[in-house]
Parts: C-alpha cells; structure tokens; sequence
C-alpha cells in the first residue's frame, strides 16, 4: 500500500471542534467503534485512527516536539509537547504543554502550558559557551508523565535548561497539578562519579514496577561535546514511595564504552527483571539493550538487538499484555525503522528519521514476530501509552521535507488495536 507524506489512503482532514484549526487525520482501515471498555465486550475489528495534536508554526510557537503519551487508569489521554519558540534546536526558550481527552481521543482539551517554576531561571554554562542559550531564553524540556496504578495518581518530572529536576502530582488525571518540588538533589549524588552539567529525564513515559517502584531512566553529560549533550551516560531514578522523594540508581554505561547512550525506554519483564533499549550513536546502528533485577542497581553490560536500528532517535516501549492475567505476553516497541544513510556522501552516518513502525515481541523482547509501519514518511520521536481496555496510542513526530531537512511540523497520535497490528492474526482478550 503506498504512503505519502503522512497521509493515508481513505484519510479524511477536518478541524477539531474546539476550534483551534490544528488538522485531524481520520484512517478508517475497517468500521471504527468507541465504546470498546475493559469490563464490556472487546470491539476485534482492526482499527487505527490518527489525528495531528499539535501543529507547526500556530499558537505562537514556531514547532512542537519531544511528545510523551500517559493514559490514567480512568482512560483520560494525556499528551504533552516542548513547544519551542525556535528552530535553533534542543536551547532556547520553550516550554512544556498538555493537551487531554476524556473519550478516547475524538476531542481534545485546548493546550495548557503546565510546568512554571518561582523565581529567576539561570541559563546552563554550558549552552552559553557554545552560543546555544542565551539569558532569558528558558529551556523546559524533557516531561514525563508516570502512571502510579497503586494510587490512582499520576506524578511528572520535567527539567529547566537541563540543570535542575523537577517533581509534580495529580490527583484529577492532569486538570491541576502540585506545585514543582526541586528534585535535582537526586542528580547530585552522581557527582562523586561523574561531573555532569547537563540532566534530561526520559523523555517519555516513566514505569511502575509491580511492587510500586517508580522508576524513570535518565542521561547526563559533561557537556563538552556536541550540543553540549556529548559525552553522555545513562542512569535511572527511582522511588519507593510514589513520588515523594527519588533516589539515584547505578550507572547504566557511559561514553565511550557505548557512545554516547541517552535517551532510554524501560519495561518490566514477567521473570521481574528490568530491561532498558538504549539510544546510542555507535557504528553498529543498532539500539542496545541492558537488565537489572530491581530496575536500579547491578545493569548488565549493554549489548546491541540486531533487530532493532538505531537511526540516532528516541524510542519508545510498553508492555501490552502478560501471562497469567491475559494468554500471552506482549510488549511493544516503536522507533523510526531507517538505514537510509541522512547524508548521501557519509554512509557510515547517523540513518534518517522515517518510517516509524510499531514491533510486538511476544518473548520478552528476545524477537519481534510484528513489525507494521505507523508513519513511513518523515517521522521521529515517539512514545506509546496503553489504555485499560487494551487500545494502543502513539504519539509521534511527523513531518514533511523543507529547506532545514528534516521540519517537524505535526505531534500526531495514532489510536489502534492489536487486530490492526497483527492484521487480524493475533486478537485482545483481557480478564
């Protein structure tokens, strides 16, 4: 079936009815139905449905990018974007905005701006002295939202110009938050090992363990490198008492035994391991893959998933279903499947971002038996959320060819099933 340019056969494009303007993409692949909920019978007809959240150059901003995904246990979407006042990259001033839906995804709250701290902001040293920052350009980046299944709460942390760490709560599935607890004390304790002057947590979703752990993956630098996101590695941050006070876990792997690892996925496995995918830029293009039995101390060494590329881009990964409560176990991961080389004339480089496609392993992640293009145009930073009745969303960069290269110009959510992944091979049962 041919693609183009974030378009799907059949589509339709009208403005959402809260008048906003911003473009929606319907795809109907079969009769589409809503009312599927977790304790009554489970629509089996392959669906997706996809609609832009946020839009290029409106609402005062000039892109929108880096999305992270949550769904509350009440079904509440809850999208989230660094709307950024500039094209000059991951600097400068931009702020972190959330748009919700109460049902599932046919409308959509208008864009809040959620995340505000007292008081003067410094710009980080680092982007000063690389002219990537200047003062008053402040830098909030980096959001992720946490599902806390035990409370019902849902808890978020978010950066300021990537030197201090934030912490915020919700008790109302994102309608009022918590005032912003500096949390960047956690990050502290690092420096006896390593110096960093760049944090960044996630970005994307955080995980809860079964036993209540929170745990969120972050990346640090030195920032000498380049963006002064270069040397880099990879940690998490974890709590055992929902979000009231975070502590450091070990040290994943650094720069340059796998170079420059940073943005990072987790997922607890059925045997209670904790299995990261790592972005990196090493030459063997691939994502690598690291376990811990508690998800915050004894990582083992990283080592590369041939089956998965590394186009140098975040991912993202959720599990779906696991054995016994559902019949199999399921986890999904999605990133840009590319080897297509960004500059012709360096082969060896970093692979272009495009054709995001969703994969399904149904071993814990040792193999994926599905893999499905979800965008096979210009397309990105992803992240995935899995609602109580099973329907899956992602939402993802999507783009189109300009003069810059690659522009972002949408935050696209995809809504599916598991029969629209598996093409009706495989079909949802929950308990």
């Amino acid at each position: 079936m041919a693609f183009s340019r974030g378009r799907i056969p059949g589509a339709s494009r009208h403005a959402f009815p809260d008048g906003t303007g911003t473009a929606v993409v319907i795809a109907w692949l079969a009769v589409l139905t809503f009312s599927c909920i977790a304790d009554g019978p489970i629509d089996t007809t392959p669906f997706l449905e996809q609609v832009d959240v946020f839009e290029a150059e409106t609402g005062g901003y000039a892109h929108y990018r880096v999305p992270a995904i949550a769904v509350s246990p009440k079904g509440t979407v809850m999208v989230f974007a660094e709307a950024r006042k500039s094209f000059q990259g991951d600097w400068g001033t931009q702020h972190i905005l959330l748009r919700r839906s109460a049902d599932g995804g046919k409308t959509w709250d208008a864009p809040r701006n959620i995340a505000h701290v007292e008081g003067e902001i410094q710009a980080n040293p680092v982007a000063l002295a690389q002219d990537l920052d200047s003062p008053g350009e402040d830098t909030y980046n980096n959001i992720v939202p946490i599902v806390d299944n035990q409370t019902g709460e849902m808890h978020f942390l978010f950066c300021v110009e990537y030197a201090r760490c934030y912490s915020m709560t919700s008790t109302d599935d994102a309608e009022t938050f918590s005032e912003p607890v500096d949390i960047t004390t956690t990050f502290e304790q690092y420096h006896d090992e390593y110096d960093w002057k760049v944090i960044a947590t996630g970005p994307g979703h955080g995980t809860q363990l079964e036993n209540g752990r929170l745990i969120v993956p972050v990346w640090l630098s030195d920032g000498t490198g380049g963006h002064a996101h270069r040397p880099s590695i990879v940690s998490v941050i974890y709590s055992d008492d929902h979000a009231k006070t975070w502590q450091r876990g070990d040290v994943v792997v650094r720069h340059p035994d796998l170079k420059n690892p940073s943005e990072t996925l987790a997922v607890q496995l059925t045997d209670g391991r904790v299995m990261l995918n790592i972005r990196n830029e090493s030459p063997e293009h691939r994502r690598a893959v690291s376990y811990s039995s508690d998800g915050a101390t004894g990582w083992s060494a990283p080592v590369f998933h041939d089956e998965l590329v590394e186009p140098v881009c975040m991912g993202s990964m959720i599990r779906l279903t696991k054995q016994p409560e559902n019949e199999k176990n399921r986890i999904l991961f999605i990133n840009p499947d590319s080897n297509e080389p960004r500059d012709p004339a360096n082969p060896e480089g970093n692979f272009k971002r495009q054709n995001v496609t969703v994969r399904l392993s149904y071993d814990e992640g040792e193999s994926w038996a599905v893999s499905k293009p979800l965008e096979p145009g210009v397309s990105g930073y992803s992240d995935v959320a899995v609602d109580p009745d099973g329907t899956i969303y992602v939402i993802y960069e999507r783009g189109t060819p300009s003069d810059r290269g690659t522009h972002v110009g949408f935050l696209s959510v995809a809504r599916f099933n598991l029969e629209w992944l598996t093409d009706g091979q495989d079909r949802l049962s929950l308990p």
